[in-house]
């Protein structure tokens, strides 16, 4: 075993063996492979891709390169993942529903890609809240919360750890088979009972269009089934932001309001479409529309926001977060309204170039050292379908500089597009497969 090797065969659309792509995982989490090296077997896998079953020997080496858990606990262990998107800030609105609802959720979530946000960065945008936990506290935020929204840790699929970072600069992040891998690598890592994967379609996602969708629902159900965990993809739309603020704090704000407020909007009809397929193929009720109404129903009446503050508090932050959040959460300095320069219709809104925009502030990172300032994003984006006139408002840019505000102005002034004539808005929840 080699990695030059197993480069040469990918570069020649040849599959490695499933000794040889688990030999290559080991080397990712053990350093045995160069980084050199970590970014040609990233590009390569891009460029040709694997086969159906090299596919799935992959993700099972991922999982392998380091700790498989198990749990003994009083009630289903669910988890949901999205494949990344704008504005998508369900996880931090489902994970406190679920375990309202009598489920276990222990949610390894990630950081940033490219122009869409990490669950992580999110929450990290809380004072106090640290999303590395060892494995002891982690089991104990789960069983007393019934959730837990964390990192991996070092030996929770390590070869993941190693590949994710190079694929958010090396421009790799959009191949179907290592997005399968990733996030199948952690998730199956976590002893799971059921999975819902949350696939995003359209200008805000990495998939932009419905077939590509499909594909990568249908190789991740196919790949997750395969290893005896029972998955579901449900395909959403993202040809807009999902709640109308980008950015860490901005969106846990957007969560607040919801878990707080009325609990209603997209974000909770996503929620209560993953959450019904998650909590029927659990056990926990009869069946999916039941699962949604139970979800729904949590996130009214307050249960999911009391299920979230006990997470917030056993993750080290404020003990008081769900009551007084506004105080807590930074913002930025420089605030600017970006005005229409025309009267008319919103028709399109190139929801990649508004994560961009955010990365562009601080938000995100480029290289994978990048700092992320919590503070910085847009919000009050307006939605797809919306007559507007003249002189009013598309979006506010939070910034930290005034000249930074102004290229993010310019820059979601050519992201929405308007028109004469009403856009038709597509639907949000559009297919679910397996």
């Amino acid at each position: 075993m080699n990695a030059r090797a197993i480069l040469a065969k990918l570069r020649t659309r040849r599959t490695p063996s499933r000794d040889e792509l688990a030999w290559f995982a080991q080397a990712l989490a053990d350093g045995g492979v160069s980084d050199a090296q970590a970014g040609a077997f990233a590009m390569a896998v891009c460029l040709n891709g694997l086969s159906d079953v090299g596919r799935v020997a992959l993700t099972l080496a991922m999982r392998d390169s380091g700790r498989v858990l198990s749990w003994d606990l009083d009630g289903p262990v669910l988890d949901k993942h999205s494949t990344g998107g704008v504005g998508d800030c369900v996880s931090l609105i489902l994970a406190p529903a679920l375990a309202a609802c009598g489920a276990f959720v222990p949610m390894i979530s990630g950081r940033g890609l490219g122009h869409t946000g990490g669950t992580l960065d999110k929450l990290e945008a809380i004072p106090g809240v640290a999303t590395q936990q060892d494995e002891a506290r982690f089991r104990q935020i789960v069983a007393q919360a019934g959730c837990a929204i964390v990192g991996a840790t070092a030996d929770i699929a390590p070869a993941d750890r190693r590949l994710y970072a190079v694929r958010d600069v090396s421009a790799t992040v959009e191949s179907l088979d290592l997005i399968t891998a990733s996030i199948l690598s952690k998730k199956l890592a976590a002893g799971l009972d059921g999975l819902v994967l949350d696939v995003k379609v359209g200008s805000g996602a990495f998939m932009k269009d419905l077939p590509a969708a499909q594909a990568l629902a249908e190789a991740l159900t196919k790949t997750a089934n395969a290893a005896r965990c029972r998955t579901t993809a449900v395909i959403s739309d993202m040809s807009q932001p999902l709640v109308p603020s980008l950015g860490n704090a901005l969106e846990v704000a957007e969560v607040m309001r919801v878990l707080t407020g009325p609990g209603r909007g997209p974000i909770v009809d996503v929620a209560a479409a993953l959450g019904g397929v998650l909590l029927a193929n659990g056990g926990l009720v009869t069946d999916v529309q039941d699962g949604a109404d139970a979800i729904a129903r949590v996130i009214r009446n307050g249960t999911a926001a009391e299920r979230f503050g006990r997470m917030i508090a056993a993750m080290g932050g404020p003990v008081g977060f769900v009551e007084n959040w506004q105080r807590f959460l930074p913002e930025a300095s420089v605030i600017r309204e970006v005005k229409a320069t025309s009267s008319g219709y919103v028709r399109a809104i190139d929801g990649e170039a508004l994560g961009l925009t955010v990365v562009d502030l601080g938000g995100g990172r480029k290289v994978e050292t990048d700092s992320v300032n919590p503070a910085v994003g847009l919000s009050e984006v307006v939605r797809l379908g919306t007559k507007v006139d003249r002189g009013q408002t598309l979006a506010v840019v939070h910034a930290t500089r005034s000249d930074h505000a102004d290229a993010a102005a310019a820059a979601v002034a050519g992201a929405i597009s308007l028109g004469s004539a009403r856009a038709k808005v597509p639907d949000l929840i559009v297919e679910r497969i397996g």
